[in-house]
């Protein structure tokens, strides 16, 4: 069955670390670009990073840059997010996806696979 697992989440004091882990099938990981997404309670999924099949190319929200990190490693089908600095406003289920495309990367609607979140919980 074609899937995206997401682990890694959790609570943490701001200022704090995480690093979240996406672990694919070869249908959903291979040749396809990776992003992550995340969505806080009331509001609407909000991209967070996104990475090319060679990992060569990386963009990241403005809200995070400088202190996120996406990155993956193809020979074992799996994806990372590496996050520093965190502040409670990153509380949010974050969310891995899988596209095939490489332009209008940021909506949500450009991915045809999805994980089922994990919790990231900053306290302040």
């Amino acid at each position: 069955q074609a899937q995206l697992v997401e682990s890694g989440g959790g609570l943490v004091q701001a200022g704090g670390s995480l690093r979240l882990s996406c672990a694919g099938s070869g249908r959903t990981f291979n040749n396809r670009a990776m992003g992550w997404f995340r969505q806080a309670p009331g509001k609407g999924r909000e991209f967070v990073a996104f990475i090319t099949w060679s990992g060569g190319g990386t963009t990241y929200a403005d809200s995070v840059k400088g202190r996120f990190t996406i990155s993956r490693d193809n020979a074992n089908n799996t994806l990372y997010l590496q996050m520093n600095s965190l502040k409670p406003e990153d509380t949010a289920v974050y969310y891995c996806a899988s596209t095939r495309s490489i332009i209008g990367i940021f909506a949500p609607t450009r991915y045809d696979y999805w994980g089922q979140g994990t919790q990231v919980t900053v306290s302040s």
